[in-house]
């Protein structure tokens, strides 16, 4: 299929930010509007082990490790815009096919077709915005982009609590596949391409092998690509038993929409602290430290959830995790990306490949040794948050807290 090159009238930073953030939340949908539904799909369709209902999001998240090791080379090909108006097609296709399924297994394999084929949702926005921007100036547009992203899990989990309230949970796919309609008529009217024509890479496995070598090759980036897919592994474990820990454990029952979407609100105003201070500190140095901060908190939590805790102790600690997670993705990415201009697809699905793949990998083994506290999950932060930093080290050659490539200084006028 030919698609058109897309709008004559230029892209406003707003609507690009947006765009970016509604691109990447499509795929966040797939994953966070299903929370409160988990244990009505799983009574439906016949599922005996509780642990097993967390297969819906560790299928589709695996699958979508193991598909976005490919959009970004196409994309370098065909451009951007292709990739995500395809993908978009295949997203409305297959949420409709979820809701139509009879059992579980069927489910699994709709769930991992869905992760295989809509990947490029995930990889497509780091490639575009690394095609307009570089530096502390792409860390902080990625910040704003990831800030209104979070509006997803702030609201979907309640969506989808009022779809079964009113349709059952089949309705939620119907829902999905409405809400992707909607974003790819605005995909085609707005996006334009973005992959300057000199950039065009061919279609050869050579060429496309040697473009991700590259990227696995550079120091400075693989510390940063690898540390942030660890961090996205132990958000990953929580995803996969927050409804488990929040709804059951702690007794938060249908109040755990309004949690987690609070926990989610306080990440989104985390992001527009990242995004107001990256440029003046630089992402290094934010996302350093809080890698730092963030293994502080998680031994922290651990000795007191070992002395027992309950959910009013739970939460702000929780809380508190996530939020420094937001520091740590979008500045790792961006510095991860930054060596990479003339491919930036090939390097977007490089990321996209280790942190869905690796991190889909570490959150179902974090979300199946759940044991009706949260324990494992904070043993798999202290460790999680320490692994990244010895990462980090590598890529910094055990020096911390560097500023590259800082802006320059304004001379006032004598």
């Amino acid at each position: 299929m030919r698609f058109p090159a897309g709008p004559k009238a230029p892209l406003r930073e707003t609507e690009f930010v947006c765009l970016m953030a509604a691109i990447q939340a499509l795929q966040a949908l797939a994953i966070d509007v299903m929370l409160p539904a988990l244990g009505n799909i799983s009574h439906d369709l016949g599922v005996t082990n509780p642990n097993h209902r967390q297969l819906a999001i560790g299928v589709f998240l695996i699958c979508s490790g193991l598909g976005s090791l490919f959009p970004g080379s196409i994309a370098d090909r065909f451009g951007r815009r292709p990739v995500v108006l395809t993908c978009l097609t295949i997203y409305v296709a297959l949420s409709l096919g979820c809701s139509l399924v009879s059992d579980f297994t069927a489910l699994l394999v709709m769930r991992g077709l869905m992760g295989l084929f809509v990947s490029g949702l995930m990889v497509m926005p780091m490639a575009i915005i690394r095609d307009r921007f570089s530096g502390d100036r792409m860390a902080k547009v990625q910040s704003l982009v990831t800030m209104t992203f979070m509006v997803v899990p702030m609201f979907a989990p309640t969506v989808g609590q009022g779809v079964m309230l009113v349709a059952g949970w089949r309705w939620i796919f119907a829902v999905m596949a409405m809400l992707a309609s909607a974003l790819l008529l605005w995909v085609w009217l707005r996006l334009p391409e973005t992959l300057d024509p000199d950039n065009r890479q061919p279609i050869m496995p050579r060429v496309i092998v040697g473009n991700m070598a590259q990227v696995i090759r550079c120091r400075a980036s693989t510390g940063y690509l690898l540390g942030a897919a660890v961090m996205q592994g132990v958000l990953f474990g929580w995803l996969n038993s927050s409804q488990q820990l929040l709804g059951e454990h702690f007794g938060a029952g249908e109040m755990f929409p309004l949690i987690f979407g609070g926990i989610a609100l306080v990440m989104a105003g985390m992001n527009f602290i990242n995004a107001s201070i990256v440029e003046r500190l630089g992402a290094r140095r934010v996302s350093q430290t809080a890698v730092i901060v963030y293994i502080l908190i998680a031994v922290a939590h651990l000795i007191s959830l070992m002395r027992g805790e309950g959910l009013w102790v739970f939460v702000p600690f929780i809380t508190a995790s996530m939020c420094l997670v937001t520091f740590i993705g979008s500045n790792f990415a961006s510095i991860a990306l930054q060596p990479f201009s003339r491919t930036a697809g090939a390097a977007s699905s490089i990321m996209a490949f280790s942190r869905l793949l690796i991190g889909a990998l570490l959150g179902t083994v974090i979300g199946q040794v759940y044991d009706g506290t949260a324990i494992p999950l904070f043993i798999a932060m202290a460790i999680g948050g320490s692994l990244t930093l010895a990462l980090v080290l590598y890529s910094e050659k055990g020096v911390l807290f560097r500023r590259l490539n800082p802006p320059p200084l304004k001379v006032k006028a004598g």
